[in-house]
């Protein structure tokens, strides 16, 4: 992507402060609004301490060339004069000086010599790549690193560090924490979890290989190129990332498996064992993937007990067989559902919602308890304003958007079921993550007591009218909703 061209001009020209704000403000949201670049394009990406932005490389007599002009005037105040084979640079309160053909300027009343020549092409005033790592540095007046393999310059003290540990724990967790908020593109592919840094100035870590030690997430390897750092997750097992600290901390994990069903030869509830494979009798008949409608989501579980009911009972336990009872009330009514914490396990909510969004679910249904009030509340979303789902790409925070008129149909009936049960339901909205994050139906149901005994919320016959509440308003809502790819 061009920054910006600059139109030939003849003689000295200077914008004044207001039209060299509102050009920068244009620059930095073209920035920020279109692709970076393409693959097969070259270009530098320069890192700044406001503004990091990409510029295109031109290939001249066999060089890479890039306009010097495009590089400094997103970082100061910048006029340029061209008076035959001279082009001068003003930029804040140095001047610079170039002629076409040669391999030396004045930069600040001093001398510098380059490799390869500056180029005046229409105005424009070319210089080799190579060469901004002893230009920049003069003209700027600060510090500047630059990587002419990699083509990332950085000016200034911007870098952002990483560190990377590996939780030997079941399952295993490989916790990055950046120096600076962080936002990569994401892709997963067999044996691989590969983030992309485009506008952030990563820089590598103490070595570009990590080794880990473990069998699920073995290591990984740091690698940057045309402008951009990629940090590639090696892994055994499918790999999922989620955010936290602000975008400081990137967590990777393995995806959460959900068991497909009981074994060959298992006996099914009220049924005989299922006969062995005719063609080979000791070889186990490999189960088919299932396509989940339903996607139900205990909350908290792990070292996040939840809001503490009691001295003896955690919400973790409560969200937990609760799901257990809606997965069955569920699949009973032919409805195929994924449990996504079906043991005592600690899920980020960035984790819940990449895996529902995996898992191309129909309907989402996240549980929670609490013991203040009486019977339960239904949720919907409540979007923060401001997000744009235009395009192939929708805001992360409002990727809901387009989903809350199905939510609200499916809170709805469940919260009609409930009343038809005689028990006391509220209907509400609320910023209650993930339920922002989803691509699908979403709805959370939070159950408190039927009355004023904390305890009676692990009565199993109250948990078990709320599951089938539950169950039998999402089957009645099943064909508004659609049916799970």
């Amino acid at each position: 992507m061009r920054y910006f061209r600059q139109k030939a001009a003849l003689g000295f020209h200077r914008d004044s402060s207001s039209r060299a704000s509102v050009r920068l403000l244009i620059l930095i949201l073209i920035a920020a609004i279109l692709p970076l670049h393409s693959t097969d394009e070259k270009h530098i990406m320069i890192y700044a301490p406001n503004v990091s932005f990409s510029l295109p490389i031109t290939d001249r007599d066999g060089r890479e060339y890039v306009s010097l002009l495009e590089c400094v005037e997103p970082l100061g105040t910048v006029t340029t004069r061209t008076d035959g084979l001279h082009w001068r640079l003003h930029y804040n309160d140095g001047d610079s000086e170039f002629t076409a053909g040669k391999n030396r300027a004045k930069i600040r009343g001093h001398d510098v010599d380059f490799p390869g020549n500056f180029l005046l092409e229409n105005g424009r005033g070319l210089v080799p790549l190579v060469s901004l790592g002893t230009l920049l540095p003069r003209m700027l007046g600060a510090p500047v690193s630059f990587n002419p393999v990699s083509r990332r310059l950085f000016v200034g003290n911007v870098a952002t560090h990483l560190t990377a540990q590996l939780s030997h724990t079941t399952p295993p967790r490989l916790v990055m924490n950046f120096t600076a908020p962080v936002n990569p593109t994401i892709a997963t592919e067999p044996g691989r979890l590969r983030m992309t840094f485009t506008r952030e100035p990563l820089v590598a870590p103490g070595t570009p290989t990590l080794t880990f030690g473990d069998k699920a997430i073995p290591s990984a390897t740091y690698a940057e190129n045309n402008g951009v750092a990629e940090l590639t997750v090696n892994g055994t097992v499918p790999l999922m990332a989620s955010f936290s600290n602000d975008g400081r901390t990137i967590t990777v994990a393995p995806t959460p498996q959900q068991p497909a069903g009981p074994a060959p030869g298992t006996p099914a509830a009220g049924g005989p064992p299922s006969a062995p494979s005719p063609a080979n009798p000791a070889a186990p008949v490999p189960p088919s993937p299932r396509h989940y409608y339903a996607v139900v989501d205990p909350s908290h579980g792990g070292d996040d007990r939840g809001a503490a009911l009691s001295d003896t009972l955690a919400e973790k336990d409560i969200t937990l067989a609760l799901a257990r009872r809606l997965r069955q009330e569920l699949e009973s009514r032919g409805i195929p559902t994924l449990v996504l914490r079906d043991s005592d396990a600690n899920l980020s909510v960035d984790e819940r919602a990449i895996a529902t969004n995996t898992a191309h679910s129909t309907i989402y249904i996240a549980l929670h308890a609490a013991s203040d009030g009486r019977g339960v509340r239904v949720y919907t979303a409540l979007l923060p304003s401001g997000g744009e789902n235009n395009g192939p790409f929708i805001a992360w925070d409002t990727a809901q958007e387009r989903f809350v008129p199905l939510s609200k149909v499916a809170a709805q009936v469940v919260a009609a079921e409930f009343q038809r049960r005689q028990i006391s339901v509220r209907s509400l909205q609320a910023p209650l993550r993930p339920l922002n994050n989803l691509t699908t139906a979403a709805i959370a149901v939070e159950a408190a007591p039927p009355g004023t005994d904390v305890m009676d919320l692990n009565l199993p016959a109250y948990q078990q009218n709320i599951a089938s509440a539950i169950a039998t308003g999402i089957a009645a809502v099943h064909n508004q909703l659609g049916v799970a790819p």
